[in-house]
């Protein structure tokens, strides 16, 4: 569920936005907005905070909330939405800020939405969309992906509105025409496997997430190279798990059972992500078991996670691209009426201790 703060903040931001406080330049007070919308006062401090950091408001002690992100005078108006499945969790701070960064440089305040990446959550925000008067493109980070999505008849009606949508990180097959910038994941996968053959590996792990396209991307590459490289594909090799278990994969249980298996044969795992490379370098300290000497440990994003980790994570970076300043720059082209067409972003293998 989306924070109460977070969906009071979201609709203040569309009321800016589309002109409801231009007379006064201020938002409400904190007590009128908290009997509005029946939450706390400490809930509205929370909502005026974001917006605050985001230098669309300024707190001035006394006087009550200033609004301070306006267009400039005779500034062409753009109304462009981000909708990504989380905010401050993992590597989205630092493409939203690359995201901004180009926006910003267009004069485009972007609103802001949270799914949770929850398919229900989706279908309220892409409701919001289309309900606006004023929306001249989208950029998304599509829910689930690797799903049967069922809000794709309210993508399709934002599409037919001439509404350009640019996908980052996931996309969905179905939706013809919408552009995308992916990961070359498959090849991610490949490359981990292939590097970790190099160094002697035979019998290697994966550890990917299941619903989302990329867990399946990054795994039809590792399944390919352990193919073309004659290395053993058993199946209990693999351990699969959802965005809901990923807080419970290394907890007592059925889940971890299952990765202890896929790590009782094997000397390397391919992890999905930083995050989840950093949890299973963690249990292996708490097992006793060395890192690299008796398990290697190799995954993707070269995130923070991969540098506080101990030992540091080998992981595949993006580095010089980022793929949320490619997208962003992608729909600025699209809404300046140029032929676009989707990318993908390379990987690049960045090696440290763990393996």
């Amino acid at each position: 569920m989306i924070p109460k703060y977070q969906v009071i903040a979201d609709e203040l931001r569309l009321h800016i936005h589309t002109g409801k406080y231009a007379d006064a330049q201020m938002l409400p007070t904190e007590f009128a907005i908290a009997q509005e919308y029946g939450v706390s006062r400490q809930t509205v401090r929370q909502a005026l905070s974001l917006l605050a950091r985001e230098g669309i408001i300024e707190k001035r002690q006394g006087s009550g909330s200033h609004i301070l992100r306006q267009e400039p005078a005779g500034a062409a108006h753009r109304s462009v939405a981000i909708v990504t499945t989380y905010i401050s969790d993992y590597i989205f701070p630092g493409i939203l800020r690359h995201i901004e960064t180009v926006f910003s440089q267009h004069n485009i305040a972007p609103l802001l939405f949270a799914t949770q990446n929850l398919v229900s959550n989706e279908r309220k925000v892409l409701n919001t969309l289309l309900n606006m008067t004023s929306l001249d493109g989208v950029l998304v980070e599509g829910t689930k992906t690797a799903m049967p999505n069922p809000n794709l008849d309210l993508y399709r009606k934002l599409m037919d509105k001439g509404i350009p949508l640019v996908f980052v990180h996931g996309n969905y097959a179905q939706l013809h025409g919408a552009l995308s910038v992916l990961d070359d994941n498959a090849a991610g996968g490949r490359m981990l496997v292939e590097y970790l053959h190099g160094r002697g590996h035979r019998k290697i792990a994966g550890i990917f997430k299941n619903d989302d396209i990329q867990g399946h991307q990054r795994y039809a590459g590792y399944a390919q190279a352990l193919g073309d490289l004659q290395l053993p594909m058993e199946d209990h090799y693999v351990c699969w798990y959802s965005t809901g278990e990923k807080d419970t994969l290394f907890a007592q249980g059925p889940a971890l059972e299952q990765l202890r298996r896929a790590l009782e044969d094997c000397t390397a795992a391919v992890c999905y992500n930083d995050e989840i490379a950093s949890r299973l370098v963690t249990y292996l300290n708490k097992q006793g078991i060395a890192i690299p000497e008796q398990m290697a440990v190799v995954s993707f994003d070269n995130s923070t996670y991969s540098e506080l980790s101990v030992p540091r994570i080998t992981s595949l970076s993006h580095e010089p691209y980022n793929a949320g300043q490619v997208a962003a720059e992608l729909l600025m082209r699209l809404l300046q009426g140029q032929s676009c067409q989707s990318v993908q972003v390379p990987w690049t293998l960045i090696q440290k201790e763990s393996s």
